[in-house]
């Protein structure tokens, strides 16, 4: 995995001690929750699953502190502001990116879209003249610093900064979707969207030198760059890995030089492009449910961490419309039913030297006897009492 390269130390991992079955308050997304009484504290014990030594199986999203703050641009746009001052930014949904292209906020779906109709750019070649690019050092990275750290930010956690808007993700923001997806195919069109990328890519190190100059306690990226529908990926993979992988390679790079972890989200049924996130440097990659996770782990998981899902929940369970009616069809089963479904599921998806993270796209599955049998059972698999 590419986190050797940052010479994690990686701690020897004890025996399961029952006593940490006990239950804590906690904190998720702001809002109280239960966890386990963690021989590890949150930030020990995503850098040793990140670097392949999970003492646990490791709750992709949901171990981690969410960083989003307000001075980039993107954030406000994405409705997606999680700082310390984030009750300030709760009604602030949409807006200009930091771009200036004007995002809208649509509530029954609960994110933010460029509206259609009317590209910023027609022709990739326009953005030399029309792209007016971010003046990066005029955000007030120290005011924000001053409110963060150490009080929303906090050295035992594992704090994850999400990068709302990648390369394909940028061109669909200034171009629409089909427009993009020529530019990205067209052989013609290709020179210019390198020249962009090229570009592209300067900006975003320079703000992620910000990041990890103005907030040294940010252990993670998670940047997200859709590549695919749900039935198959936009492009062939040799189409990614010319035109995004290299760029995409220089951020990872950095990154990892200055101790920070690399995530890739990547909405799609991507399996076809899981090499390229392996060229690319990313540590890891959250499948959404169309893919076959297992599959994937199978063929990836030693390269890559895969955060998976259970695919051995009953069928009439998995069919149902909404998360909330499959969390309460999954609730209504026997307890020791869901604990089976839970110790199946753990034993098939982690291995020493072969760990997987669990998927927060599968939230609606975590009944607390599915989460105990979890974490009980990765405990001992990555402890060595059981195989």
């Amino acid at each position: 995995m590419s986190t050797e390269t940052m010479n994690i130390k990686k701690l020897p991992v004890p025996k399961f001690d029952p006593k940490e079955l006990e239950k804590k308050k906690s904190f998720l997304f702001g809002r109280p929750i239960e966890s386990f009484s963690y021989p590890l504290n949150q930030h020990d014990a995503c850098v040793q699953a990140m670097s392949g030594n999970p003492w646990w199986q490791m709750q992709q999203a949901m171990d981690t502190t969410i960083f989003t703050p307000h001075i980039i641009p993107d954030n406000i746009a994405r409705g997606f502001v999680f700082e310390a001052e984030t009750p300030k930014y709760m009604n602030q949904k949409g807006g200009p990116d930091m771009f200036g292209i004007e995002w809208e906020w649509v509530e029954q779906v609960g994110g933010s879209m460029v509206r259609p109709g009317k590209p910023f750019l027609e022709d990739i070649e326009d953005w030399y003249d029309k792209v007016v690019w971010p003046d990066v050092d005029s955000w007030d990275w120290e005011g924000c610093a001053k409110a963060n750290n150490g009080t929303y930010l906090k050295p035992e956690n594992f704090n994850q900064t999400w990068f709302h808007t990648g390369y394909y993700e940028r061109l669909i923001a200034l171009m629409e979707f089909e427009n993009a997806i020529m530019a990205i195919f067209d052989e013609d069109s290709q020179e210019h969207v390198h020249t962009f990328f090229r570009k592209l890519t300067d900006l975003y190190l320079d703000i992620f030198k910000h990041i990890h100059e103005y907030f040294p306690d940010v252990n993670a990226v998670f940047f997200h760059d859709d590549w695919g529908s749900q039935k198959e990926t936009f492009f062939s993979p040799t189409v990614v890995e010319e035109m995004i992988v290299p760029y995409m390679k220089e951020i990872t790079d950095y990154l990892h030089s200055v101790g920070i972890f690399c995530e890739l989200h990547s909405c799609g049924n991507n399996y076809k492009q899981v090499p390229n996130m392996i060229k690319a440097g990313w540590d890891m990659w959250s499948p959404q449910l169309m893919n076959d996770c297992y599959k994937i782990y199978d063929d990836f998981g030693d390269k890559i961490i895969i955060a998976t899902y259970p695919m051995n929940i009953p069928e009439e369970i998995q069919n149902l419309r909404s998360e909330d009616e499959k969390r309460e069809a999954f609730a209504k089963l026997p307890e020791e039913e869901q604990r089976r479904i839970a110790r199946e599921y753990v034993h098939r998806v982690n291995k020493i030297g072969k760990p997987s993270s669990y998927a927060f796209y599968a939230a609606h599955w975590q009944t607390p006897a599915f989460k105990e049998e979890v974490y009980r059972e990765s405990r001992k698999i990555f402890s060595g009492e059981i195989a």
